[in-house]
């Protein structure tokens, strides 16, 4: 057989030249038995290649394939493929076009800016529940855990210590002029106690990574006297 290498690099397909894939996971040859049996002019036989198609999307899935919702999914899906040519019996109903280039509506992001952003938007939110209480024990045990956690916010952000009086006076500002602790005898807990309680956290964490590395080096001790000893009595 003659072999002429000029006409075999003529009849090669380059990805360039090829169509473009609409749901690449499933490769090009699945894409093109959906291209044939959408001009299958007999509507039986375009039937029995869909059914016959859709075996083979389920059995790239095979732990799939038999849950409802994963079928409902691969005819979608073949008619996507198809760009919605491809006219078959569906046991599902037939996703439209308009239904695939629906665009979601827009998030809406809290843009919240606060003067003291190292508190956080949940402070805001914190002291927005205490105004809507009413006064009394409760109210007031609220008021002390929210400027408990503005003081140690403050502390892990700029490392240093704070009077109980500016906190309170954030919290006066925040509030609105609702929440007033500067006339009162009230105190927070001392800096050195919540300053402990971050550094608790921080070694916590510092301690669980750290294990894991020296389980390792006694592991890689461990392997290093066993090569050691194999050595020797070689």
């Amino acid at each position: 057989m003659h072999h002429n290498p000029e006409e075999a690099v003529n009849h090669l397909e380059y990805n360039s030249e090829r169509t473009h894939l609409i749901i690449p996971e499933y490769g090009r040859h699945l894409q093109k038995l959906i291209d044939q049996a959408s001009a299958i002019e007999d509507r039986e036989e375009r039937n029995k290649a869909a059914r016959y198609i859709i075996s083979v999307m389920g059995n790239l899935n095979p732990h799939l394939r038999d849950v409802p919702d994963f079928q409902h999914k691969l005819w979608d899906q073949i008619f996507i493929m198809s760009d919605f040519r491809l006219d078959v019996d569906s046991p599902y109903p037939k996703p439209s076009r308009e239904m695939l280039e629906q665009k979601p509506d827009r998030l809406k992001y809290p843009q919240n800016f606060p003067k003291y952003r190292f508190y956080g938007n949940n402070i805001t939110g914190m002291i927005e529940v205490a105004n809507q209480w009413e006064d009394g024990e409760l109210k007031n045990a609220l008021i002390m855990v929210i400027a408990n956690h503005m003081k140690k916010s403050y502390l892990s952000w700029n490392k240093d210590t704070v009077k109980d009086e500016v906190i309170f006076e954030h919290l006066l500002e925040l509030s609105g002029g609702k929440i007033n602790l500067l006339k009162t005898d009230e105190e927070l807990s001392t800096s050195s106690d919540l300053m402990k309680v971050n550094k608790k956290v921080s070694n916590k964490a510092q301690y669980n990574t750290g294990t894991g590395g020296k389980q390792k080096m006694h592991r890689s001790s461990a392997g290093g006297k066993n090569n050691q000893n194999k050595n020797r009595k070689s």
